[in-house]
């Protein structure tokens, strides 16, 4: 990368983190797998601050890497590829794709971060009712914190891959993507939401940690957490590229009409949380 602090930044970085042979490993893989680790960890000292099982924590891992993978797949399948993938069901689930000579591996080729959230409320709801026998929010509010931190860790390794950017920019901060022929700056919009990510990490974080009125509130930090996260996708979406051909003319492109309905539930969410005694309904199911 060679920064010129009066233009732009060209960004030329190689998707690939190191490859040995033909085993090669991607930054968003690394970001992907480093977040979920580190999500773990989180998990497990906050179920140990506030004394819970800390053996729910096994199953959660796994309800919540199949519910984030097959969901952000199916998401991106219906809510924006349905026109190919219709006529291409093979492709929906498996990574490959048809070319000259037949099929061939590619690698998945998208993922929905709205496909990802509703699969795992759906996926915690399943948990909730089998593992933990307490309320689905109860989890979700637990749950938002790292999800917030794998968030920022996804969005960069969309930077290390240079895709999912803005229109162009004269802004100093502009990035050339290089590696897909760019020649004029764009916004860096994965560097914009990494930062909310962050943040909303970082603030939930203290919630649960320093704010005890608020976390005994069951279902406000998810409801702030889907709020904050969303809102900020919302208002990135406006100077995003657009990622697929359809939206194209749209007033509100297919990612801000995703992103409506979770900012509309977390608002309800803290709101009914704020109107309830602290802790109700801990041990039931909502």
């Amino acid at each position: 990368m060679i920064l010129s602090i009066l233009t732009s930044i060209h960004w030329n970085v190689s998707p690939e983190f190191f490859s040995i042979g033909p085993i090669s490993v991607r930054w968003y893989g690394l970001m992907f797998a480093v977040g979920f680790a580190l999500g773990y960890q989180i998990m497990y000292k906050m179920f140990k601050f506030e004394s819970s099982n800390t053996e729910w924590l096994d199953k959660l891992f796994i309800y919540t890497i199949i519910a984030t993978i097959v969901g952000a797949r199916l998401g991106h399948v219906f809510f924006y590829g349905w026109s190919y993938y219709s006529q291409h069901l093979i492709e929906i689930l498996l990574p490959i794709a048809k070319g000259e000579a037949g099929y061939k591996f590619v690698g998945y080729q998208g993922l929905a971060s709205h496909g990802g959230a509703i699969g795992i409320v759906v996926a915690i709801y399943f948990y909730s009712k089998k593992v933990t026998k307490r309320s689905i929010l109860w989890t979700l509010d637990r749950l938002i914190i790292p999800t917030a931190l794998v968030g920022a860790m996804i969005r960069t390794g969309n930077l290390m891959n240079s895709e999912i950017y803005g229109v162009a920019t004269n802004l100093p901060w502009g990035f050339i993507f290089e590696r897909n022929h760019e020649t004029i700056a764009k916004h860096p919009t994965q560097i914009y939401e990494a930062l909310g990510y962050l943040l909303l990490f970082l603030s939930s974080l203290w919630i649960f940690f320093k704010a005890k009125d608020l976390k005994d509130r069951t279902g406000f930090i998810i409801g702030y957490g889907f709020a904050f996260m969303f809102l900020v996708r919302f208002f990135v979406e406006f100077i995003k590229e657009d990622q697929e051909a359809f939206e194209a003319g749209m007033a509100l492109n297919m990612g801000q009409i995703l992103s409506i309905p979770f900012v509309l539930g977390g608002c309800y969410l803290m709101y009914r949380a704020l109107n309830r005694p602290p802790r109700l309904n801990w041990d039931s199911q909502d």
